[in-house]
């Protein structure tokens, strides 16, 4: 049986501590984080959060799922009729190029209003199929993990998206 990807679902604010122990348990993982400003009374302070909260990504067998699920804070595997389900590479690869990237926006010379459906036609997410948003008066984008029923919200540029009927 080969490796696949799956997501983990863990207690809140364990993703860390789940991650760690799966990784020194020679399981390949990953857990994307993003640094948030966050504001306390008195500071501020940069700080590293998880893109997805509560979930960890691991590429494992299912034989090794009794040790990952030992993990602190592992509830259980995102599962459909009783079984994990498996993430595709190419989603996590995406995840990756997502945060590694300086991706910046641009002006939008079509007028593609909030709530519109786009399809990224340029680059690693060429061929998917997002949501136009608008904050802060900046257009950006929503992509949907229909496995992980999440969003995750990126800023590409305007020559990188058409709009689909």
């Amino acid at each position: 049986m080969g490796k696949n990807w799956y997501a983990l679902y863990t207690r809140p604010r364990f993703e860390k501590k789940a991650e760690k122990y799966v990784h020194e348990r020679g399981i390949i993982c990953y857990l994307p984080l993003v640094k948030t400003l966050r504001q306390w009374s008195d500071r501020k302070k940069w700080v590293e959060l998880p893109l997805f909260s509560s979930y960890i990504f691991v590429q494992t067998d299912l034989g090794n799922q009794h040790i990952i699920l030992n993990a602190p804070g592992a509830i259980r595997f995102v599962s459909f009729e009783g079984k994990p389900v498996i993430i595709p590479e190419k989603q996590i690869e995406n995840i990756k190029w997502v945060l590694s990237s300086e991706v910046t926006s641009e002006p939008i010379n079509e007028n593609i209003p909030p709530g519109a459906r786009v399809e990224i036609i340029k680059g690693p997410l060429r061929g998917l199929i997002a949501e136009m948003v608008e904050y802060k008066k900046k257009q950006k984008i929503i992509l949907r993990l229909e496995q992980l029923e999440k969003s995750v919200e990126i800023q590409i540029p305007a020559s990188h998206v058409k709009s689909v009927e």
